[in-house]
């Protein structure tokens, strides 16, 4: 695995949600795991977190297959109001600044407020997969993925 650099970024903001990094996660060549950034998603000027946004930078076979650049969650009551979308449109400018121009997001067929969250940004629908045996989404019970592209290159960068 090459040297990697992560990037300061301040607060991301649409004036609706902010978006902060939480969290850095160094790669390991050894579990086949890339470098990510965790962002918490924040009502706009408040400090309670509501969901969360995660960026994994790099093209391994499994991610791309399997488990996807961008992983988010919103808490249950501040569902319905697309910020899980808005929180991918902000981090975007991170994965074009790691010079990605292709992110792949992958969710549960039967899930269908991820699909929609998918379909929202501009993602591309694929393909639904079966995940190999080995695979640790297939141990913890899941069977298939629905497999998005997005790309992302010479899109406007979010608002810092």
């Amino acid at each position: 695995m090459p040297a990697f650099t992560f990037h300061e970024y301040h607060v991301f903001t649409d004036g609706e949600i902010d978006v902060a990094v939480e969290k850095l996660m160094r790669g390991s060549r050894l579990r086949q795991w890339v470098p990510s950034y965790h962002f918490k998603i924040m009502l706009h000027g408040k400090t309670e977190k509501i969901g969360r946004v995660d960026l994994r930078i790099g093209y391994m076979d499994k991610l791309v297959l399997y488990g996807g650049h961008i992983g988010y969650g919103i808490d249950e009551v501040f569902r319905g109001h697309g910020y899980a979308a808005k929180a991918c449109r902000l981090i975007k400018q991170v994965a074009i600044d790691h010079h990605m121009d292709v992110i792949w997001i992958t969710c549960n067929p039967e899930n269908t407020a991820s699909r929609r969250t998918c379909e929202n940004i501009g993602c591309q629908f694929v393909e639904i997969i079966d995940l190999p045996k080995n695979n640790d989404q297939y141990r913890r019970g899941e069977r298939k993925k629905c497999r998005y592209r997005w790309i992302i290159y010479g899109d406007k960068p979010a608002k810092v």
